[in-house]
């Protein structure tokens, strides 16, 4: 499977960098995965940061944007998705993650799918590590493999 993630920002704290290191490396065994760090846009212009998402979306992917306003999945429902995914012929998935404005409406129709992890509001770097460790459990549990309870 391709996983393509797209965010606004990058990473500036040592601390997110080391543990968004440690889970590409355990992905590495299930999935082929392409961090797109996109710039923030220095305006807070939602419209021109979905516009540079939406242009760096690759062809053929099926887009999932985390949007508070999105369906909620349990762990297993998100493993069951990307089974599906894959099993169907869809084996390239794109997340999006905006920036600490969101994104705009020309996103969340682009998307095929809109993601919530919950009602609460986490920064985009945080939210990038929570999306990593959870596509990584997904797999886990989709290879029969334990992982945490």
């Amino acid at each position: 499977m391709n996983i393509t993630l797209i965010c606004i920002g990058s990473l500036k704290e040592k601390y997110w960098k080391d543990a968004q290191g440690e889970y590409l490396k355990r992905l590495t065994r299930f999935a082929k995965v392409n961090i797109l760090e996109l710039p923030e846009s220095r305006t807070d212009d939602v419209h021109e940061e979905s516009s540079r998402i939406l242009s760096r979306i690759p062809k053929g992917s099926t887009v999932i944007a985390l949007d508070i306003g999105g369906k909620r999945l349990s762990s297993e429902g998100l493993a069951e998705k990307l089974s599906s995914l894959a099993l169907s012929g869809k084996p390239d998935v794109c997340f999006v993650i905006g920036g600490s404005n969101g994104f705009d409406d020309t996103v969340r129709s682009a998307a095929d799918m809109r993601l919530s992890f919950s009602d609460f509001t986490f920064p985009h770097q945080l939210m990038r590590i929570i999306l990593l460790e959870q596509v990584y459990r997904a797999f886990k549990i989709n290879a029969g493999e334990k992982y945490h309870k």
